[in-house]
This record gives C-alpha cells, sequence and structure tokens, in this order.
C-alpha cells in the first residue's frame, strides 16, 4: 500500500482532533464534577441516573407530606389539649356548684363562666392551619362550629384525611372530631348553665363532663400512636435519602483525582502528538519552486 504525504497529513490531524476531544471530555468533568454532561457520552449511566433521581425525588417528597402530616397532629394535639384544660375547669365549677353552699347570684357567675367555656371551646374546635379547618374532615373549607346563636350548630364531616407518607403507605392526619367537638358536648355545657341559672337539679352533669374529658383524652391517645408511627416512617426516610443521595452520587459524580490524572496524561500524549505531526509535515517539492 502506498502511504502519501496527504494521508499521513489526513491522520495525523484526526489524532490530534480526537487528542482534543478527550481533553475537552476531562475539562467537562473537572468543571461539572459529573462523568457525563450528555446522555450520548454513556446512556447506561444517563438511565440509570433517571432512576436513582426518580427515586431521590420521591424520598423528598414524603419527606414534605411528613412535614404537613407533623403540622397537622401537632395543631390538632395543642388544640385538643387547650380543650382538656377548659373541660377540666367546667369540673372544677361543676363540683363547685353542687356543694350546695352557693347562693343564686354565686351560680349566675358560674354560668357566666362556663357559656365563656362553652365559647372557647368552640373557638378550638373551628381551629385552623394553613387556612384549613382540622377538625372538619376532608372538607376543611367550611367551619365545623357554627356558633352564631346558643345553641350550636355542628356541621361535621366524618371522611379522614390520608396523607401518603412512603410508597404505598397512608397516614390518617385529623382526628375523629365527632368524637371531641360533637353536638352533646355543647347541648350539655348550655343545659348546665341554664340549671345554674334557675336553680334546678345539678344531678348527672359531673358524670357528663367526665365522660366528654375521656373521649378527648382517647383520641389524644390514638392520635399520639399516630404520630409515634410517623417519627418511625420519618427515620426509615431519612435513611433513604441518605442511600438514594449515595447512589447518584456514585452513578454520576467523576473520580476528581483520577480526571486529573488523566488529564495531565492526556496532555502529554497531546504534545507527543504534536511533536510527532511536525515531523511527518515535511518540506516538499513546492517549497523549492521559488
Amino acid at each position: 500500500m502506498r502511504v502519501t504525504q496527504s494521508m499521513s497529513a489526513g491522520n495525523m490531524l484526526r489524532n490530534l482532533s480526537r487528542s482534543y476531544e478527550n481533553m475537552g471530555t476531562y475539562q467537562d468533568q473537572l468543571a461539572t464534577g459529573k462523568k457525563i454532561t450528555r446522555a450520548s457520552q454513556d446512556p447506561v449511566t444517563a438511565m440509570k441516573g433517571m432512576n436513582y433521581r426518580s427515586q431521590l425525588s420521591g424520598v423528598e417528597q414524603y419527606k414534605r407530606n411528613i412535614s404537613e402530616v407533623h403540622n397537622w397532629m401537632d395543631s390538632s394535639d395543642s388544640s385538643m389539649n387547650e380543650a382538656t384544660q377548659a373541660m377540666q375547669r367546667v369540673r372544677e365549677l361543676t363540683v363547685q356548684a353542687s356543694n350546695g353552699t352557693y347562693e343564686g347570684e354565686q351560680l349566675a357567675n358560674i354560668a357566666k363562666e362556663i357559656r365563656q367555656l362553652k365559647e372557647h371551646v368552640g373557638s378550638i374546635a373551628n381551629t385552623k392551619v394553613n387556612d384549613k379547618y382540622i377538625f372538619n374532615g376532608t372538607n376543611t373549607t367550611a367551619e365545623p362550629v357554627n356558633m352564631d346563636n346558643a345553641a350550636f350548630t355542628i356541621n361535621q364531616s366524618a371522611s379522614p384525611v390520608m396523607i401518603e407518607v412512603s410508597d404505598g403507605i397512608r397516614i390518617q392526619t385529623n382526628v375523629n372530631a365527632g368524637n371531641v367537638f360533637n353536638e352533646d358536648l355543647f347541648n350539655d355545657l348550655e343545659s348546665f348553665a341554664n340549671a345554674l341559672e334557675s336553680g334546678t337539679d345539678l344531678d348527672g352533669f359531673l358524670g357528663k363532663f367526665d365522660s366528654h374529658i375521656n373521649n378527648i383524652v382517647n383520641e389524644r391517645a390514638d392520635l399520639g400512636a399516630r404520630m409515634n408511627r410517623v417519627e418511625l416512617i420519618e427515620d426509615r426516610l431519612a435513611t433513604q435519602e441518605v442511600s438514594a443521595s449515595k447512589l447518584v452520587s456514585d452513578n454520576e459524580d467523576a473520580d476528581i483525582e483520577k480526571v486529573i490524572m488523566d488529564l495531565k496524561t492526556q496532555e502529554t500524549i497531546h504534545r507527543a502528538a504534536l511533536g510527532a505531526g511536525s515531523r511527518i509535515i515535511q518540506p516538499t517539492l513546492m517549497d523549492f519552486l521559488r
């Protein structure tokens, strides 16, 4: 096979172009810290990266969901704690009014405080978080207790609010408000206030209020059990996030030390190629035709 000057020059230019391309690849890896900048450079790595990032994105979304769950549950627990304290005060007043030593004016003053406590419990039932009523099931735009008149109107939704906190795991975020802020509670408070003002028999009210307090305590216990489960799921998600981040890093991140060494090696090779090229381009007959 006859090798001409043009063939030698063409091969030299192709090799130099390939050398420039290799150095450009290493420089891109150093600048970006990534093994590839285009999917065409390594389709397998690109596909794995998409899957790993999808997994990481899902974990991050679940963590945001859990933040919403914590906000909802913490607000519910705090509100029911206030309701418990209010009902404990109602119980104290019931015991005081039932001992037979209070007169009509004193009983009327207790009735005023009972109605204030009733208003307070009603306002707790209408607690809003992020502009949502947390004690009205999925109907978060409507207040569950209408307090426009003495006989509070209850309009509660019993449908649970379910939020997905992990793959295939949904947790009920709200409490069953019907077990806590129900019509019987407000009717008993109003009936007790009326009995105090009229001086009628107060027997039976203490047992009713104890029952309402137990309902609140039981609902808080159920909420607390779900809060503990959410914390366990949150810990597991934190572990999954670390694992997913490591997979993404191992798949995409370049080994900077190795890239620097490869770049230095390629620079040496490139200089040698330039030196060899200068020897290939020898003087021709045209150089002497002057």
